[in-house]
């Protein structure tokens, strides 16, 4: 179809100046154009994390549902000291029904793996270790017999099933703390149930509960959802200390390959540092 030519009148083309308008000058146009820029700007994750000790991983051979034998761990090891991590707690599951584990079996898996770090010359790993309790029908009676693992002495790192909250929960934090500990909940953003009644992480908070977010959250790894909920629990400051989380070395490989902006760096920079402080 053809259409006719539109003649536009000269008096519409001409520019028309208003005094309410304000110029954008040069100087405000770069400036606008160094923010921009400032938090765009991309880092990899791994570049921050020298130093630092990671809290939360599964790299005790053969316990649970990381790594499964020596060789495995020495791998993951191996992989964090590339970009400068030697420090680790070791918290594999304790898990009822599941990954049955208490103080003996832990302790037999750590004395296999420092004879391990022995004998390929890393006496300058340091590992520790403590357990990633659930919240189930056998947590109670773990606490009541002493057969927890704490991280520092002082703190238990705990978790949910992602189906469905623990019945227990309230009831359980509740314990924990009377027994004189202070209870970290691991990875809240991947709880999918509360994705959509966010102020629930709010309330939970207030119960004094410790939030460590995973690394991997602040990629897509473990799906968009995720990533926004992390993004959301830092932006409302809710995020205490940060750990890998790492089972298997195709985690850590992708891991390696996180990178984030300028703006979420700087939040995740005083978790860094307050995770090495509490914990180093």
């Amino acid at each position: 179809m053809h259409y006719p030519e539109v003649i536009v009148p000269q008096m519409a083309i001409n520019p028309v100046i208003h005094e309410n308008i304000i110029p954008v000058s040069t100087n405000n146009i770069n400036h606008i154009n160094f923010m921009i820029s400032f938090f765009s700007k991309k880092h990899f994750l791994i570049d921050h994390l020298e130093g630092f000790i990671d809290i939360h991983n599964h790299i005790l051979p053969g316990i649970d549902d990381g790594a499964k034998t020596v060789d495995e761990s020495i791998e993951l090891i191996k992989g964090f000291g590339e970009f400068g991590v030697t420090d680790f707690i070791c918290t594999p599951h304790i898990m009822e029904n599941y990954y049955p584990n208490n103080p003996t079996t832990i302790n037999s898996s750590l004395s296999l793996l420092k004879n391990g770090l022995k004998m390929n010359n890393l006496d300058h790993v340091h590992i520790d270790v403590a357990a990633e309790h659930m919240i189930d029908s056998g947590f109670e009676k773990l606490l009541e017999d002493h057969k927890f693992m704490p991280l520092s002495k002082s703190y238990l790192l705990i978790e949910m099933s992602y189906l469905q909250a623990s019945i227990n929960f309230d009831i359980a934090v509740t314990k924990i703390t009377n027994t004189g500990l202070f209870p970290i909940f691991a990875h809240p953003e991947r709880y999918a149930y509360f994705h959509n009644h966010i102020g629930k992480y709010k309330s939970i908070k207030k119960k004094g509960l410790f939030f460590q977010i995973n690394m991997l959250s602040l990629s897509d790894y473990y799906g968009k959802e995720v990533n926004q909920a992390a993004n959301w629990l830092l932006k409302n400051k809710l995020i205490d200390f940060m750990a890998s989380d790492v089972h298997k070395i195709s985690q850590l490989n992708s891991l390696k390959k996180i990178s984030i902006n300028e703006k979420t760096l700087m939040l995740i920079k005083p978790i860094i540092e307050k995770t090495i402080y509490n914990f180093k």
